[in-house]
């Protein structure tokens, strides 16, 4: 076995929990400080160990790479900036609650759960309570803790995380990072429509190969890859001519070069991508090689879905927007509302850069109200007078041109004396057409 090997195995021995450096190995194994760095680096790829900044590189259980709207404990540790001080080897376990200690010990029994996190100053018993429920514990003020309850905390694998912070400033940073986290959530990625295991094609194969495969599949369209699985072209009806050898192989009629995407690529960029160079079917590949595909038709179903799916947070667009009420009149949008405080700088006038995300949300949700989704391509805007707040504003959203794939949206900004007080044109690329 090689050293490397050795090595990696010595890492999966650990306990998680354990913290790991590259010359704490290196010395323990009689190793180079360079054949210690690339297993950890192994390790890591695999979910065998992690690094957290101000923790260190810890052995943890491997962990499920999947979707969710939960934060880690590790996670709340970067957020706060603290420090673990003990239960180190809970620390990848998803925070499920937030729990503020600010009451007496048997009113904050009935708050505290399982996987929650119970956020208090240096008062032990309510530490031991929290721990003895199943619950992590944030102290605050940059307290520490007793040895009684570090040892509690080490055997229930719960960490305990010391913060400078007082406890509503850490809750709030806390929260707001559970609503971003579930924004990035709402987000639809690649990976999560793809068809794995694709059908494909070699380059070595024939057309003869092709047709056969059109046969059992019904489907016309392949990637086709090297002896190594790496994308290399995209084979199509649309690559054939009728005069065409059946013996010819793939790899001299394909088309090269094809644009692929990564399981991590958003859809919304896909579509984009997939409607600007009017192509029906995308590899997705990691590093080069193959490892699914998606199509025009699972693009376009995923922006119905999303069309009809309920939102739970909102951007920050949709936030600005909340403030006016709109409705249909003919071709038109017309949205009607005050000028908000969130939208005014620091001399007291309405900024710039929020009425221009005024005016394109107000163009997107013109199009969307046509059931029509779009990713911006350009947006050119003119302002003509500033803005006090509570100003009321009216925006009349028109779609001024249509094609097949392009469209583009005029909104005017005017006052309650009519005057025209901004102007945007919108140019977008339509999705999932």
């Amino acid at each position: 076995m090689s050293k490397h090997s050795k090595t990696v195995d010595y890492i999966l021995s650990l306990e998680p929990g354990h913290k790991i450096s590259v010359r704490g190995i290196a010395i323990e194994l009689g190793v180079s400080e360079g054949t210690a760095y690339k297993a950890i680096k192994e390790c890591d790829g695999k979910g065998i160990v992690s690094t957290i900044p101000r923790v260190g590189t810890i052995r943890v259980d491997k962990l499920k790479r999947e979707k969710s709207e939960s934060l880690t404990f590790a996670d709340v540790v970067n957020i706060v900036g603290g420090n673990i001080i003990a239960g180190r080897s809970g620390i990848h376990k998803s925070l499920k609650k937030l729990s503020i200690g600010a009451m007496t010990i048997e009113a904050m029994s009935k708050y505290i759960e399982q996987g929650s996190l119970l956020i208090v100053g240096n008062r032990d018993l309510a530490q031991e309570l929290a721990l003895n429920n199943g619950a992590a514990v944030l102290i605050t003020g940059g307290f520490e803790c007793n040895e009684k309850v570090k040892r509690l905390a080490d055997e229930k694998s719960l960490p305990i995380i010391s913060s400078k912070y007082d406890s509503f400033t850490t809750a709030t940073m806390i929260n707001k990072a559970i609503t971003e986290n579930t924004m990035k959530k709402d987000i639809i990625l690649v990976e999560d429509i793809m068809k794995k295991d694709p059908y494909y094609l070699k380059v070595n194969h024939t057309l003869n190969d092709w047709k056969r495969m059109v046969n059992d599949t019904n489907f016309v369209r392949y990637p086709v890859v090297d002896e190594n699985m790496k994308v290399v072209g995209i084979i199509t009806s649309k690559d054939l001519s009728l005069d065409i050898d059946i013996n010819q192989p793939i790899g001299k009629i394909m088309s090269k070069n094809p644009i692929t995407v990564t399981k991590g690529t958003t859809v919304a960029y896909a579509a984009y991508v997939m409607g600007l160079e009017d192509i029906e079917l995308c590899p997705v590949i990691d590093g080069k090689k193959l490892i699914g595909i998606i199509k025009k038709e699972d693009v376009a179903d995923t922006f119905e879905y999303m069309t009809r799916k309920p939102q739970r947070s909102e951007s920050l667009e949709e936030l600005i927007l909340a403030n006016f009420e709109y409705e249909i009149i003919g071709e038109k949008t017309i949205f009607k509302g005050n000028i908000a405080s969130e939208m005014i700088d620091s001399i007291g006038t309405a900024s710039w850069s929020s009425l221009n995300m005024l005016l394109s949300a107000a163009a997107i949700t013109a199009l969307r109200e046509r059931n029509i989704n779009v990713s911006v391509d350009n947006i050119s805007t003119y302002f003509m007078k500033p803005l006090q707040l509570d100003t009321k504003v009216t925006l009349e959203a028109d779609i001024v041109d249509m094609g097949r794939n392009y469209c583009k949206v005029e909104v005017n900004m005017i006052n309650f004396k009519r005057q025209l007080i901004g102007k945007s044109m919108l140019s977008a690329k339509m999705l999932g057409n």
